[in-house]
């Protein structure tokens, strides 16, 4: 995920942290950020790009399989001539 999305949500949960600890907000932001980014990483996620890249690899690979059914389909009919 991108840092600078970490950093804005750790920033906006350090921002609604009560008056009397926002001498701690700094703390609180790292803190924030490192949770953040040990739970999304533990999920396992891929990027657009990398999902994107394997939607394009799926669609070339359904391509040939109807292709090869196809062939398939008419090897099977001429054998039955």
């Amino acid at each position: 995920m991108n840092a600078g999305i970490l950093d804005d949500i750790a920033k906006r949960l350090a921002a609604v942290v009560p008056p009397g600890v926002q001498e701690l907000k700094t703390d609180l932001e790292k803190n924030f950020r490192a949770v953040l980014q040990g739970n999304l990483e533990r999920l396992d996620l891929v990027t657009r790009e990398e999902f994107d890249v394997q939607a394009q690899v799926l669609a070339r690979t359904r391509q040939k399989l109807e292709a090869l059914e196809q062939r398939v389909a008419e090897l099977e009919g001429q054998d039955q001539k």
